[in-house]
């Protein structure tokens, strides 16, 4: 519970920081890399605030389970944190929301240019550290979803084509594989950072040898989530209405 709790969050903080760069970079970069910082967060702001806020409630959560009967209680603060976090997922923009602007507006809305912007710039990392031999358990997964990831948008797209709410209907999944995929992307480059300086020799690598640590943790033990979101994004809609308003009275 605890490597999840660090491995979503140090993940999250990692892309969230990029994205803080990303927004400098469209501001005061020279024209041509102003507008690729533009196009990357048009595609990965809506990831940032979906994602990072729906795994931010899974590890508050796993946070009061550490914790036990304490963590239920006002006395620690950690259920001002539950209810911080759970409000999370409305306030940045509720989470289906997000999904519908990262699938329909951003993904499908630019004919996929977006998204092959991103899974171009992975598929060129993944290629400079392919020769590592250390870097294969980081790199190989990641080159796998990266490919997925536009496969994926294919079948959802060809889908859509006869059928507009199969685009809704994928939308969260797609949101939340995607959201692990970046996530990898941020965690296979602070790998090839920790494996540098542990090589290096640096002093006190403590540090180093547990962001390494919780890199192979999380391609070990949740990035392999992205497979179930994505072949739920692949299911076919119909199942969502197959019931009417009325069965709906019982609840």
């Amino acid at each position: 519970m605890l490597l999840t709790q660090k491995a979503l969050n140090e993940g999250s903080r990692a892309l969230i920081y990029w994205l803080a760069q990303l927004v400098d970079q469209s501001k005061y970069g020279n024209e041509e890399n102003a507008r690729a910082a533009d196009d990357l967060l048009s595609l990965l702001t809506p990831i940032a605030k979906a994602f990072c806020t729906e795994v931010g409630v899974e590890v508050t959560n796993l946070g009061i389970q550490v914790l036990g009967r304490h963590g239920y209680i006002r006395d620690n603060g950690q259920e001002q944190i539950a209810r911080d976090a759970r409000i999370a997922t409305l306030y940045e923009g509720t989470t289906g929301i997000q999904a519908l602007d990262l699938l329909g507006r951003k993904v499908m809305g630019s004919q996929g240019t977006l998204l092959r912007n991103f899974t171009k710039r992975i598929h060129k990392f993944c290629e400079a550290a392919g020769n590592n031999e250390a870097m294969k358990p980081f790199i190989e997964p990641l080159q796998a979803l990266n490919k997925q990831w536009g496969e994926l948008t294919m079948a959802i797209g060809s889908k859509a084509m006869s059928d507009p709410n199969e685009v809704g209907a994928a939308s969260v999944d797609y949101t939340m594989f995607s959201g692990y995929v970046a996530l990898a992307y941020m965690w296979a480059q602070m790998a090839q950072l920790a494996q540098q300086k542990i090589a290096e020799g640096v002093e006190a690598p403590e540090f180093y040898q547990a962001k390494l640590a919780t890199a192979e943790f999380y391609f070990q033990r949740l990035l392999p989530r992205a497979d179930s979101h994505a072949n739920a994004a692949e299911a076919s809609g119909k199942a969502m209405m197959a019931l009417s308003h009325d069965a709906f009275a019982f609840l």
